[in-house]
């Protein structure tokens, strides 16, 4: 039976070999302590994951809407550790300020692909320069640097995804609108017949106490009549 992939960052931490674990949660520590306010951690494609959540960027990752943006990862790998920084990626001068910091810091080998820095002990690792990489894109310029990066079709996808929920807002939207004007309409409709029933009982009303009135009347002229002829003969 094959092992439950971690769900958590916990559980991923506690899957770990003793020396690669207390190696991660270092990194982790560096990582949470410089990380810009608006990010979140998680598990993002089976790693310990940084990224903008949904809430302040709903478009998400391009290649995936369904997931985040995200920022930087931390992972065991098969036959090494590696932090992610999705910041470097693709910007020449954010890459050169890193690898000069780097260089100056340490003199272990940076083993460097487009984003990633792979290592094999905690100690090639310069740790004030991973948090300076960490810190040093805020929430909001990350976002406006990840759309102007993108390609042609990319922005398409995305702009085509805003446009559609743009245009489930405003369905939603006049959906209640014309719920409401229906229920203001009824509610109107009902107020006028009650008060046309209001104003045709008080009519019969009015009819049966005038008719009382006049009966009354009557009954009084007779019984005058009667005396007077009685009081005459």
């Amino acid at each position: 039976m094959p092992a439950k992939k971690p769900t958590t960052v916990s559980e991923y931490l506690k899957s770990l070999p003793d020396d690669r674990r207390r190696a991660l949660e270092a990194v982790r520590r560096v990582i949470r302590k410089n990380l810009p306010k608006g990010y979140a951690e998680g598990i993002q494609y089976g790693m310990i994951g940084y990224y903008v959540p949904h809430s302040l960027y709903p478009d998400g990752y391009h290649c995936d809407p369904s997931q985040p943006l995200p920022y930087a990862s931390l992972a065991s790998q098969k036959k090494h550790m590696a932090v992610y920084m999705m910041g470097l990626y693709g910007d020449l001068r954010q890459d050169a300020w890193f690898r000069k910091a780097w260089a100056k810091a340490t003199d272990a080998r940076l083993d460097m692909g487009k984003c990633c820095v792979r290592f094999r002990k905690l100690e090639d690792l310069p740790l004030d320069v991973i948090g300076e990489a960490i810190a040093r894109f805020p929430c909001k310029d990350y976002i406006e640097r990840y759309e102007a990066n993108l390609t042609p079709s990319a922005r398409k996808k995305i702009e085509s995804k805003r446009g559609a929920t743009t245009t489930k807002k405003t369905t939603r939207k006049t959906t209640k609108t014309g719920a409401a004007k229906k229920k203001t309409v009824k509610k109107s409709t009902v107020r006028k017949k009650t008060t046309v029933r209001k104003a045709s009982t008080a009519k019969k009303a009015g009819t049966r106490t005038s008719t009382t009135k006049k009966t009354s009347k009557k009954a009084t002229t007779k019984r005058s009549k009667r005396s007077a002829r009685g009081r005459s003969s």
